[in-house]
């Protein structure tokens, strides 16, 4: 940028004046912005072209437009911790969950080269999934789920060679699973339940060996169940509920999957006998239901079952004795069937019973004639036995109370867990957003806790009370917190089924510490709920984060780095950029005030000096400034009419309405005060036709000369013919 891009600019270079003072000031922004150019020019321009494909009422990314990203925090943004080879910080994040965002994604996402967390969830996000996506090679988790993303998969995902966690859950995605996502060599979890989803499962996908959890329920999926997939070493769930596999059987092979824990494949049209299962060892819940399976019950399951349900098929014989061995069996659930015998009495015999275990067993709308030993269930035992022949047998004792056609189980009942101790209400500012610790070591220890939604997507048992402390202990030893520090608000089961719950998260109640978390732990504790950092478990299965509430407290809170800093060779070089335009700025303005400094002494000498050398002058009139910038609209350049070697002429109307002409001497043209008022007695003397008269004068804080105002143009004009 050179000197010729200000105009004003002339060659009096050494007067520092307005316009100097703006090139040194606009140079030295330039110069901070180049400093702190910190971010990859090429992502600098892919976030903005993300943010114009967005609408965002809620300006949630109003601060993209300012500054660099990664030196100045934009919303969602996460970067490196030091520069790459190209001298750049890079995106690493981007975390824009729950935000009420619609629009679409742009294609420009693909230039985030560097990016390992690309994060949509809960927003209403429309339009296809760009393509461009799968040039990210450094892509550990694409988070898409809860939008209204249409189209087909694309094939170029198959790229994402370093994904872990597919998540396209709860969207309008349609077309066929691409088989190309066999070549996801490094991915576990694959999510892509309620969509639309249509055609076979390739069986290409037993490649994947690194994969815990296969979710496709409720979509469109036809075709065959594929064999190939007993060949998933790693495979803990496979959920495909609710798809139509045209009356294909369940492959004998899927018996061979050691280390599933979870089998639910509920209302897909499958036919054919239960294939052996008994060599899964921690096989947890298995779900056949609403499904046209035929033969017997299987004999024999893992002992560490909790959830069997072959509802609503065509089984026939007997009710197997084995089932009595399942210690921690929660439901077993085998209504709508052809079973016939006897209704077995020591299922319940062997289970272990805590305070809040219990057992459904409906065994209702089947053949079951008969009772072997004594009708005596405990209290925590549902039995539901209506529409069989033996409840129309008179000779049983207390029969009758289990044959009612009543629901199974309170599991989708809503559950909350509010503290019984006994604390001074006044005490805890519960509009601020704090209350009691429930469990606190401390008695009514009053904290302002983070308010977490959480939901299981696919847990391994039906009813959830048993496992209320295992789960708290789960959640705070993975969040590296005291388990006094977690308290479960509220829970429910919705359609899935799926556990919802809401989770208050407690600062540590000691006299070291204050009643909330600092920014930090903060920080620490969101990033491991949003990188997805709790170790695998088979039983709570998979868990997806609904929402990190940020109240009280804690509203307002930024964490857009995670607590790193930027390099030390970027802070230097913005620091010494800004300590050298602070220097520059200084002098600016110290020569600024300087001179404003000594033109204000000359005023103030002009105003001395007047006072003691005015004098009245018949016919002449002194004016104020005040009076000279209102008559010429403070001397605005419409006004201007000529100019001359003394200064500027300007037109001006007086108070009286007359018009006058105003020449307004310029800084350098100044005469002394004797001289000024000796011109003055000289111009008032002088009158002829052909002259204009002097009307007044100004000599406060400029010198200015009053003419009578000449209408029809100057001398220069009518000699010239203009």
């Amino acid at each position: 940028m050179g000197f010729d891009y200000f105009p004003c600019l002339g060659t009096k270079m050494l007067q520092l004046r307005t316009c100097e003072c703006v090139f040194v000031l606009s140079y030295c922004y330039l110069v901070l912005l180049t400093v702190a150019q910190v971010s990859s020019p090429s992502e600098v321009n892919a976030l903005l072209a993300v943010k114009n494909s967005l609408i965002d009422p809620m300006k949630h990314l109003s601060n993209w437009n300012k500054g660099d990203p990664c030196a100045f925090n934009w919303t969602g943004v996460f970067c490196s911790d030091s520069t790459g080879t190209d001298g750049y910080l890079h995106v690493q994040e981007l975390q824009l969950m729950n935000m009420n965002l619609s629009g679409s994604l742009a294609p420009e996402l693909g230039q985030l080269s560097q990016l390992k967390i690309l994060d949509f969830m809960w927003n209403e996000l429309t339009g296809s999934i760009p393509r461009e996506i799968g040039s990210l090679s450094s892509l550990k988790l694409l988070l898409l789920n809860g939008n209204k993303l249409s189209g087909s998969l694309p094939d170029e995902l198959s790229y994402l060679s370093k994904l872990d966690r597919l998540q396209v859950d709860q969207n309008n995605i349609s077309g066929p699973l691409p088989k190309s996502f066999a070549n996801m060599s490094s991915v576990r979890h694959l999510h892509l339940n309620n969509n639309s989803i249509s055609g076979q499962i390739p069986p290409e996908l037993y490649k994947l060996s690194t994969l815990f959890h296969l979710l496709l329920d409720n979509n469109n999926l036809s075709g065959y169940l594929p064999p190939e997939l007993s060949k998933l070493p790693e495979i803990r769930i496979i959920q495909l509920d609710n798809n139509n596999f045209n009356g294909s059987g369940i492959p004998a092979t899927y018996g061979n999957l050691s280390r599933l824990a979870k089998l639910s494949l509920r209302n897909c049209s499958l036919h054919g006998a239960i294939p052996d299962l008994s060599s899964i060892p921690n096989l947890y819940y298995l779900d056949l239901s609403e499904n046209n399976l035929s033969g017997s019950v299987p004999s024999k399951l893992s002992d560490s079952m909790r959830t069997i349900d072959l509802s609503e098929n065509h089984l026939s014989g007997s009710i197997p004795g084995s089932f009595s061995n399942l210690p921690f069996l929660q439901r077993l659930s085998l209504e709508n069937n052809l079973l016939n015998g006897s209704v077995p009495t020591d299922i319940w015999q062997n289970v272990t019973f805590t305070k809040s275990a219990r057992l459904t067993i409906d065994l209702r709308n089947n053949s079951l004639s008969t009772i072997s030993g004594a009708l005596n269930p405990p209290d925590n035992v549902t039995l539901r036995l209506g529409g069989n022949p033996i409840c129309k047998s008179a000779n049983i004792a207390n029969i009758t109370q289990f044959c009612g056609s009543e629901a199974g189980g309170d599991r989708n009942a809503e559950r909350s867990r509010k503290s019984t101790m006994t604390c001074p209400v006044q005490a805890c500012p519960i509009d601020n957003f704090f209350e009691y610790v429930p469990a606190s070591p401390l008695p009514c220890f009053c904290a302002s806790p983070l308010k977490v939604g959480y939901r299981l997507k696919s847990p391994s048992f039906s009813y959830f009370d048993p496992y209320v402390l295992p789960f708290e202990l789960y959640v705070t030893s993975s969040l590296n917190l005291n388990p006094y520090q977690l308290a479960i608000d509220s829970y429910f089961w919705e359609e899935g089924p799926r556990l919802r719950m809401h989770l208050n998260l407690f600062p540590p109640a000691n006299n070291m510490h204050s009643n909330t978390f600092n920014v930090s732990e903060v920080r620490r504790i969101r990033g491991i709920f949003t990188s997805w950092q709790f170790p695998g478990d088979g039983f709570f299965g998979p868990y997806e984060l609904l929402n990190f509430t940020l109240v009280g407290p804690y509203a307002g809170m930024h964490f857009d780095r995670k607590g790193k800093s930027i390099s030390k060779g970027v802070l230097v070089a913005i620091i010494l950029g800004a300590i050298a335009c602070a220097i520059a700025i200084s002098s600016v303005l110290t020569f600024l005030i300087a001179g404003r400094y000594a033109r204000n002494l000359r005023k103030l000498s002009r105003r001395h000096l007047s006072s003691k050398a005015s004098m009245k002058i018949d016919g002449v009139k002194g004016f104020t400034f005040k009076e000279m910038a209102l008559a010429t609209d403070n001397f605005n350049s419409s006004t201007q009419v000529g100019r001359g070697g003394y200064g500027k002429v300007y037109r001006g109307i007086l108070s009286d309405n007359s018009i006058v002409a105003i020449k307004r001497s310029e800084e350098g043209s100044l005469q002394g005060q004797k001289e000024f008022l000796t011109e003055i007695k000289l111009l008032s003397r002088l009158h002829h036709r052909n002259l204009v008269s002097l009307v007044g004068y100004c000599d406060e804080e400029e010198q200015m000369l009053v003419y009578e105002f000449m209408p029809n143009g100057t001398l220069r004009d009518w000699l010239s013919g203009s």
